[in-house]
C-alpha cells in the first residue's frame, strides 16, 4: 500500500492546517472530509492539499482514521471559495470550512443524497382507477389533480391540514409513482409581465454565460420576484442551476412555496440554519451532485456547491442580515458577487432601497442598474406623510392623526399596520423616587419589561428575571414602566378600538416557524384589523387589504453614532411603507416625527431614493466613510475593559510600522458603545484604508503579528473586515 501526506484543515482557532498520512490516497480525495487524531481525542476536518513533503518528518505524522468517500468530494471551486473567505476575512481556514459545511458532512458521517421530495405522476393503474371510480374521495381528487395538472412534487400534494394520507395510500396501491422531470423549467401560473419587467428580463437574460453584476432597483410592489423567477426559468432551460439568497429565515418558507408552485417539475432545495441536520446535509449533497435545479436559502447557502451554476440572485441585497456577526464574520452578498465572478455567471442584486455601496458601484459603472419604477399591481405608490408631533399631545406615544387614520380604515374594512421596532411592553422599568432602572447585571443595557410573560428580559444576552414588587434600592412600590414597546402599543390600541381585532407580530409572538406561518395566514385571511409589528413586517409580505401604515419612534436613528444608521432608517421606512396599498386599494403611510423638515423625510415623502442616496454619499465622501474607504475593526473582550484596551494598544504598536508602508490609518483603541455584554467588557480599534487592496495587504501582514502576540488567558479577540457597524 502506498502512503501519502494529506493536509487537513481542522476547526480550531489557529491559522494553520495539519499534516497526516493516509494509505491509497489519490487526487480524487482532495476536498473530502476526514476523521483524524488530534491531541488526546479526534477531530473532523477537510483535506485541502496533498503536499509532496511535510513540515515534520513523515515518521512523526499520525495516520488518518477515516476518509469519507460515500459522498462526492467537494469541488475545486468550492475549496477556492472557502480559502478566499478565510484569506479575505482573516479567519482560520478550518473554522471557515466547519461553518460552511452542514453538520453531517462536517462530522464525516455518511450522507445520502436520496430524493426526499420525489416528482410523482399517474401510473397506468392510476388512470384505470380514475376511470373506474364512481365515489368521490381524497385519493380520487389526488388522481384527478395529477391527470389535469401533470407531475407534481410530493410536498405540494399535501392536504390543507398538512398531512398526505391520500398520497401514501396511492403510492401503496401503485396508482402513482416517482417519475423523471421532463421539463424542469416549465412554469405554472405565471402572470403576464409588465413592460418594465419584460425589459428587465431581456436585459439581464442577454448576459447569460458571463459575469455581470446587475442592481435591480425596483420600488416596493414592482414585481422584482417575478423577474427573478423568469431568469431562473431561463437558467434551468439552459441546463443550469440557480442560487437564490434571501436575508432571513422568516422569508424562506413563503418564497419556497412560491418557487415550488411555479416550477412543479424542478427540484427545489431550501437551506438555512433552522433545518434539521439530516435535511440540511441531504439538500447540500443533492445540490453538489447537480440534482437540484434551484437552491434557496439564507446567507449560509452561499457556500452550497453547484456544478452547473448559471445564475445568482440576492434578494433585499441591502439587508444587514447578510452580514454574519459571530464566528466567521463574512458578508454573503459580497461573497455571492465574488462567486459569480469566479464562475463567470450573472448576479442580480435586488432591492427597493439598495445599499449605498451597491448604488455607488452602479453609479461608477461596476454594476449595471436596471430599474422598475412602477408597481406591478397597484396603480400608484402609497402616499407618505410626515406627521409633526412637536406640539401634539400623544396618547401613549400615538398621535390623534394616526388614530383617526386607523379608525377610517376600520370603517372601510381595511387593515392597518402600526410599526414600532421595539418589542416588549416597555424598554425599561424605573423608580420615580430614587431613579433606579432595570439594568441588566451582565450588559451595559436595560432589561425590557415583558408584561405578558411577567418577566424582565435583556435582548442582548437573554438574561431574564421576575418583575420586582418594589424598588430594589429604596423599597418604593410605585415602580413604573417607562417608554413603550409592541406589547404596550397592542394594549393601547385595544383600549381605543375595543371592537377591532388587534394582532401583535414580533419575535415574542412568533418564536417558531409554525407560529410565524400561522400569523401570516391569519393576516392573509383578513382575521386581523390592526397589526402591531416590528421589522419582521417590514419586507417580503403582500397583504391586499393592508392600506395604512403608521410609524412610531422613527427619529431615534436620525442622530445615532453609527454612520449607517440614517441609511438603515430610510431603507426601513421605505420597506415598511411599501406594505401599504399593494393591491387595488390605495395606500397611505404616516411617520410621526419631531423633525418633519429633515431631508430624510422630504425624500421619503417623494419616494426619491436616488436623491437621498446622493445626499448620503456626498456626506460619506467628505468624511471618508465607505464606499470611499475600506475599514476593519480589531475587537477584544475580557472581564475588565482595561485588559482589552491594554492588549489593543500592543496590537496597535505592532501595526504602526506596517501602516505607513501600506498607507493605512490605525486609530487608538476605545471602549465599544455597549461596553459590557454577557459579563465581558469590550473595546475596539479601527483601521482605515483608501481602498480594499491596501487594507487586505496590511491585514495579511498584521494578522501574523496578532497571532504572535500572547494575549492574557481570559482575553478573546477577532478581526471584523468590512464591519456592518463602526
Amino acid at each position: 500500500m502506498s502512503t501519502a501526506i494529506v493536509r487537513v484543515a481542522l476547526p480550531i482557532p489557529l491559522p494553520q492546517s495539519f499534516d497526516y498520512t493516509a494509505e491509497n490516497v489519490s487526487a480524487g480525495d482532495l476536498g473530502r472530509c476526514v476523521r483524524v487524531p488530534f491531541g488526546r481525542g479526534e477531530k473532523t476536518g477537510l483535506i485541502v492539499a496533498l503536499p509532496d513533503c511535510a513540515d515534520l518528518p513523515v515518521d512523526r505524522l499520525k495516520p488518518v482514521i477515516a476518509i469519507q468517500r460515500e459522498a462526492p468530494a467537494l469541488p475545486a471551486d468550492w475549496l477556492a471559495m472557502v480559502e478566499f473567505t478565510a484569506r479575505y476575512y482573516q479567519h482560520p481556514l478550518g473554522e471557515v470550512v466547519a461553518m460552511a459545511l452542514p453538520p453531517r458532512l462536517r462530522k464525516a458521517d455518511a450522507v445520502a443524497g436520496a430524493e426526499a421530495d420525489p416528482l410523482l405522476d399517474l401510473t397506468d393503474a392510476g388512470r384505470d382507477a380514475l376511470a373506474a371510480s364512481k365515489r368521490e374521495s381524497r385519493a380520487l381528487a389526488l388522481l384527478r389533480r395529477l391527470a389535469e395538472g401533470g407531475p407534481c412534487r410530493r410536498s405540494l400534494l399535501r392536504d390543507e391540514d398538512g398531512a398526505n394520507p391520500a398520497v401514501a395510500d396511492a403510492l401503496k396501491r401503485g396508482w402513482i409513482a416517482p417519475c423523471m422531470a421532463a421539463e424542469p423549467a416549465a412554469m405554472a401560473g405565471a402572470p403576464t409581465l409588465t413592460d418594465e419587467q419584460q425589459a428587465a428580463v431581456e436585459i439581464i437574460g442577454a448576459e447569460a454565460g458571463k459575469f455581470q453584476p446587475f442592481l435591480l432597483a425596483g420600488v416596493t410592489g414592482s414585481g422584482k420576484t417575478e423577474v427573478y423567477l423568469r431568469l431562473v426559468a431561463q437558467a434551468i432551460a439552459r441546463g443550469e442551476q440557480a442560487l437564490m439568497l434571501v436575508p432571513e429565515i422568516a422569508l424562506t418558507p413563503q418564497l419556497e412555496t412560491r418557487v415550488a408552485n411555479r416550477f412543479p417539475a424542478a427540484r427545489v432545495v431550501s437551506l438555512h440554519s433552522a433545518l434539521g441536520e439530516a435535511a440540511r446535509s441531504q439538500g447540500f449533497v443533492q445540490a453538489m451532485e447537480g440534482r437540484a435545479e434551484i437552491v434557496l436559502g439564507t446567507r449560509l447557502s452561499v457556500f452550497t456547491p453547484l456544478p452547473r451554476l448559471g445564475l445568482i440572485v440576492v434578494d433585499e441585497e441591502h439587508d444587514a442580515s447578510y452580514k454574519q456577526h459571530e464566528g466567521v464574520r463574512y458578508n454573503a452578498r459580497d461573497l455571492a458577487i465574488w462567486r459569480a465572478r469566479q464562475r463567470g455567471v450573472p448576479i442580480v442584486l435586488g432591492s427597493a432601497t439598495p445599499s449605498l455601496e451597491s448604488w455607488h458601484a452602479a453609479d461608477t459603472g461596476r454594476y449595471r442598474r436596471v430599474e422598475l419604477a412602477n408597481r406591478a399591481v397597484a396603480i400608484t405608490l402609497p402616499r407618505v406623510r410626515p406627521v409633526d408631533v412637536r406640539r401634539e399631545k400623544l396618547q401613549h406615544g400615538v398621535s390623534e392623526h394616526l388614530l383617526r387614520a386607523i379608525e377610517a380604515r376600520l370603517q372601510r374594512g381595511e387593515q392597518s399596520l402600526v410599526f414600532l421596532n421595539r418589542r416588549g411592553y416597555a424598554p425599561v422599568l424605573s423608580c420615580p423616587s430614587c431613579g433606579w432602572v432595570s439594568r441588566c447585571p451582565h450588559c451595559t443595557a436595560n432589561m425590557v419589561l415583558h408584561l405578558a410573560d411577567k418577566r424582565l428580559r435583556c435582548h442582548h444576552c437573554s438574561f431574564d428575571a421576575g418583575i420586582p414588587l418594589a424598588c430594589p434600592d429604596c423599597g418604593d412600590q410605585d415602580i413604573q414602566p417607562f417608554g413603550r414597546g409592541t406589547q404596550r402599543l397592542e394594549e393601547t390600541l385595544g383600549e381605543r378600538f375595543p371592537d377591532a381585532r388587534v394582532l401583535r407580530v414580533d419575535r415574542d409572538a412568533a418564536r417558531t416557524r409554525s407560529q410565524w406561518e400561522a400569523l401570516l395566514d391569519k393576516i392573509g385571511k383578513g382575521e386581523a384589523d390592526i397589526l402591531v409589528g416590528t421589522q419582521m413586517m417590514a419586507k417580503g409580505h403582500d397583504f391586499p387589504r393592508l392600506t395604512f401604515v403608521g410609524v412610531l419612534n422613527a427619529d431615534s436613528s436620525l442622530f445615532a453614532a453609527d454612520f449607517r444608521a440614517p441609511e438603515r432608517l430610510f431603507q426601513q421606512l421605505m420597506q415598511v411603507g411599501g406594505r401599504a396599498g399593494r393591491g387595488e386599494l390605495p395606500g397611505e403611510v404616516m411617520v410621526q416625527t419631531q423633525y418633519p423638515d429633515h431631508p430624510l423625510y422630504k425624500c421619503l415623502e417623494k419616494h426619491d431614493f436616488a436623491r437621498y442616496a446622493a445626499l448620503q454619499l456626498e456626506e460619506r465622501k467628505q468624511a471618508r466613510f465607505p464606499p470611499y474607504a475600506a475599514n476593519a475593526l480589531l475587537c477584544a473582550n475580557a472581564p475588565e475593559v482595561a485588559t482589552s484596551i491594554a492588549w489593543l494598544k500592543d496590537a496597535r504598536a505592532a501595526a504602526m510600522p506596517l501602516a505607513q508602508a501600506y498607507g493605512v490609518q490605525v486609530f487608538d483603541p476605545v471602549p465599544m458603545r455597549m461596553v459590557r455584554l454577557a459579563r465581558r467588557e469590550r473595546a475596539q480599534l479601527l483601521v482605515e484604508a483608501p481602498a480594499r487592496p491596501a487594507l487586505q495587504a496590511f491585514l495579511t501582514e498584521w494578522s501574523r503579528h496578532l497571532w504572535a502576540l500572547k494575549p492574557p488567558r481570559e482575553l478573546r479577540w477577532h478581526l471584523d473586515v468590512d464591519p456592518a457597524e463602526v
